[in-house]
């Protein structure tokens, strides 16, 4: 079987690796790619934001299942596109991926279908937005949230009154995040844990398969700005069996039945991001494909083939009652270039990476070829993820992986993993 990859991230390196194994295809193909991709597979020239050349693409290289890492081409309907030429796609359509899309249309939807998740107002001007603040129904800290795709930087958390005026002015008149602002959902502040729960879906049945536990701040102990993520582990200390039934009883299910009930059946990944309140669980947000960097410590701990599950599942035939995963830990920390997340350098020469390999496992994301050398191409750079048979193994190796690479201005943080000791022992 012939598979194309859609993406040049992190997470598409750890996709094609699993795939590329010699469990997988016949040939697995990245579109666009990265140079670590390259190192398994053909790469090609590709726009992610053009689902009609996607479609060529994939016809002219006789792709037989077609695999959208990122967010941006299932928004724009690239699912739509390949299902109308009767070509083979995992991802949600474009309506079903109006779950993470727009984050008012997600709230408004499990208001409808009982799903937990916070109190919550949407806002269509910036008068609406500064009376959902100052009317004090939601409290201090406040969330906000960008209705529309905001590269996982469209949230912000107001302290108090004077910071969530601010917020809603940034976002909506200022246009922070652009078009993304335009609408704003504000929403009560949850208090608990996080944690981020993956299932398979073909639609109609549902496979869960793996959790986890990210850190978005950018420095240690929490602290900093909000980032697309700077690391994580695999899996989740925080859920067990009877915990992991009440998040598919309560959430997972009413979610697939109500896409399918309003006539837009999910096929893909579901990415639901929890927070394990007094309450119980709740959602705080959903993506439509595989997290990043979740993917890079969820993907190998899958001790199956990958492969025909994407297939049963694109193909609405996903029958399996399980998943099975191998008992080890996985950690994975982000190496980011300097000025991340509101800025980044690129062009820095990387060193070590050979040596890294030697005890971790490394998925390229913002790097680049020039000449011979390989160098920094945006803000997260590598993935690091370290394996081991317990959580103070992993972050052993993850961290010596990490000690042998560098480049000017390399920055990442130092305690990734560490919330998971603490439960382990």
């Amino acid at each position: 079987m012939r598979v194309l990859v859609l993406g040049s991230g992190a997470r598409e390196h750890a996709l094609a690796a699993r795939l590329s194994d010699k469990r997988g295809a016949d040939e697995v193909m990245c579109a666009p790619g990265n140079p670590g991709t390259a190192a398994l597979c053909r790469t090609l020239d590709a726009d992610l934001s053009d689902p009609a050349s996607l479609l060529e693409l994939a016809a002219r290289e006789r792709v037989d299942l077609t695999v959208v890492g990122p967010e941006v081409p299932l928004s724009l309907g690239v699912a739509d596109r390949f299902a109308a030429a009767g070509r083979l796609l995992f991802g949600p359509t474009q309506a079903a991926a109006r779950l993470e899309s727009s984050k008012a249309f997600a709230k408004a939807f499990m208001a409808r279908h009982g799903v937990p998740t916070a109190r919550f107002r949407t806002c269509e001007s910036v008068g609406e937005g500064l009376g959902a603040v100052r009317s004090g129904e939601f409290g201090f800290p406040v969330v906000l949230k960008a209705d529309g795709l905001a590269a996982g930087k469209g949230v912000i958390i107001a302290d108090d009154r004077a910071a969530a005026e601010a917020a809603v002015v940034a976002a909506m008149r200022e246009r922070r995040f652009g078009a993304a602002g335009d609408r704003l959902v504000v929403e009560e502040c949850l208090s608990g844990p996080e944690v981020s729960f993956f299932v398979f879906s073909d639609g109609v049945r549902v496979l869960p398969f793996a959790s986890a536990q990210d850190h978005k701040r950018a420095l240690d102990d929490d602290r900093g700005p909000n980032t697309g993520g700077m690391g994580a582990f695999a899996p989740s200390v925080l859920l067990d069996a009877a915990l992991d039934a009440r998040v598919m009883r309560e959430i997972v299910e009413p979610v697939i039945s109500g896409m399918a009930a309003e006539g837009h059946p999910f096929r893909g990944f579901l990415y639901v991001g929890l927070m394990l309140t007094a309450e119980g669980p709740k959602v705080i947000e959903f993506n439509v494909r595989l997290g990043d960097p979740e993917a890079q410590v969820i993907l190998p701990l899958i001790d199956e083939p990958l492969l025909p599950v994407l297939v049963a599942a694109a193909e609405g035939r996903l029958v399996q009652p399980s998943c099975r995963l191998g008992r080890d830990k996985l950690v994975g920390v982000v190496i980011a270039s300097r000025g991340y997340p509101e800025s980044s350098e690129s062009g820095r020469p990387i060193h070590g990476i050979e040596d890294a390999e030697r005890t971790s496992q490394v998925f390229h994301a913002g790097t680049a070829r020039r000449g011979g050398d390989l160098v920094t191409a945006g803000g997260r750079v590598l993935t690091v993820v370290g394996r081991g048979v317990n959580f103070e193994d992993a972050i052993a190796r993850a961290y010596e992986g990490v000690s042998k690479i560098h480049f000017d201005g390399m920055q990442y943080r130092r305690d990734i993993g560490r919330k998971a000791l603490a439960r382990e022992a």
